[in-house]
């Protein structure tokens, strides 16, 4: 190195460490203080004429910090990393390192410092972040896969009107209240509507209301100021109406919302403006506001758990969307589709019998189209034949707790009562010589001739041309 660079560099070496971004300590074989940089005063909150000559050892007496590097680093000769507290409570990392001399001693000890409450704060908000995208991702993917089919499968009246209400109101601007029981798919609607509207290529923001704590609720739905609070980001963060600026916000499940968010939420709806926690300037938000619930919000309004003039702001346009019993010609098509998606995802060949989706349609779904659908999940996983009977549903949907194999028969009305009947005998009388050991002996029980159960055992379902084989050497046998 030249003579004159070599001069440059020690007499501004000071400025050198000072311009770096992590505290260093520079400490001499004895343990005594030579330097500290302005980011170690930055970080520690401690001045450099409080240290610096003064040795590590008194310092860790005296109770500025409980632990010093110097004296293993200068016995070891080898680097090391180690966490120190101050007296003030801050959490440092320190890593030292040894600098050698030209005889191959330890001349110098230099320590690098890190803050580790910035560091965990870090960590906090890059997972805050995380959280965020993954969301908006998993809204996006959502909004992809809605958008494969524009419109929801329906055949009854009633959703045909739902549908036509929708259309109307989905190209405004307007705030929209979409009512009806759990499981109905309000989101499903409230993403139709955004779809339908000028805003579609924007962000539609799902919240869950019900779900966020009550003592998060403003800074997630508002966002807030760095340091609003303890534990809040030095940054500070984006609440989801900023986040969903320029497209949609979905509020499901609103009437869960306690009343004084209400009160921040009519401001929204009022000025369009969102103040953040921890402070006192107003940000214009330019979002549309899809809310759903399914509470009875009218009746809410009267006992006071919901405010009248964000229940007449929130109520501009409503829409109720009808349980699944009050719309039963809707549920074999989304039964259908159900078991369409879920055969498709555990690549299997399902379909329903006719007598199965008479006992759906007869069903009241009171967990709605959710309850549907995770029962199909339910047959698409367990079943290991092609056609889903009316034996195959659950017991809560058919009524009993062991199904009748004549359930098909009653539903699908398929063959004459005659024909059903003498199916019925045949597996009597067939039960019966199991149990009792012959013909002659279930004869004898029942007042019956032996050749009359011979011809009725040996009559088949249908029209008797097909007697089980199996069947008749056991009762020949029973002779």
């Amino acid at each position: 190195m030249p003579a004159r660079a070599s001069g440059a560099l020690a007499k501004n070496i000071d400025r050198i460490l000072d311009a770096m971004p992590e505290g260093v300590f520079i400490t001499d074989t004895a343990g005594k203080t030579l330097f500290v940089n302005s980011m170690y005063e930055t970080l520690t909150g401690i001045k450099r004429s409080d240290v610096q000559g003064r040795n590590v050892r008194n310092l860790v007496s005296a109770g500025i910090f409980d632990h010093a590097l110097n004296p293993e680093i200068v016995r070891t000769g080898r680097p090391k990393t180690h966490a120190q507290k101050l007296k003030n409570g801050k959490q440092l990392v320190l890593s030292g390192f040894p600098v050698f001399g030209e005889e191959g001693g330890v001349q110098l000890v230099v320590t690098f410092v890190r803050d580790v409450t910035m560091l965990a704060e870090l960590g906090r908000e890059v997972d805050s972040q995380r959280r965020l995208i993954d969301q908006i991702h998993g809204q996006l993917a959502h909004m992809a896969q809605e958008g494969l089919q524009k419109m929801p499968l329906f055949e009854s009246p009633a959703m045909g009107d739902v549908l036509k209400r929708l259309r109307r109101i989905g190209p405004t601007d307007a705030t929209v209240l979409i009512l009806g029981e759990t499981g109905t798919g309000k989101d499903v609607y409230a993403r139709l509507t955004h779809s339908l509207s000028e805003r579609r290529d924007k962000i539609f923001l799902k919240v869950d209301c019900g779900s966020i704590s009550e003592h998060l609720t403003e800074s997630e739905l508002f966002g807030y100021q760095p340091g609003a609070f303890t534990g809040a980001s030095v940054k500070g963060k984006a609440g989801y109406f900023e986040i969903a600026d320029g497209g949609t916000i979905f509020l499901d499940e609103v009437g869960e919302l306690p009343l004084y968010m209400q009160t921040r939420l009519l401001r929204v709806l009022q000025d369009g403006e969102i103040v953040r926690v921890g402070s006192c300037n107003p940000r214009r938000v330019n979002v549309r506001v899809i809310a759903a619930t399914n509470r009875d919000l009218a009746a809410d309004v009267e006992s006071g758990a919901f405010r009248r003039d964000l229940y007449y702001r929130l109520n501009v346009a409503a829409v109720h969307i009808p349980p699944l019993r009050e719309r039963t010609d809707d549920i074999p098509l989304l039964a259908g589709l159900f078991l369409k998606q879920y055969a498709a995802k555990y690549k299997k060949s399902l379909t329903f019998s006719d007598a199965a989706l008479e006992i759906l349609k007869a069903y009241a779904w009171p967990g709605n189209v959710r309850e549907l659908e995770n029962m199909v999940h339910s047959l698409v996983i367990t079943l290991n034949w092609p056609v889903i009977s009316a034996r195959d549903l659950p017991p809560t949907v058919t009524g009993r707790q062991n199904p009748s194999p004549y359930d098909e028969e009653i539903m699908a009305a398929s063959r004459p009562l005659k024909a059903i009947m003498a199916d019925i005998e045949r597996d009597f009388l067939l039960r019966a010589v199991k149990a009792h050991g012959s013909v002659q002996k279930v004869a004898e029980l029942f007042q019956v001739n032996r050749s009359t159960i011979f011809r009725k055992i040996q009559h088949s379902r249908g029209d008797g041309a097909d007697a089980a084989p199996a069947d008749k050497p056991a009762a020949e046998g029973a002779l």
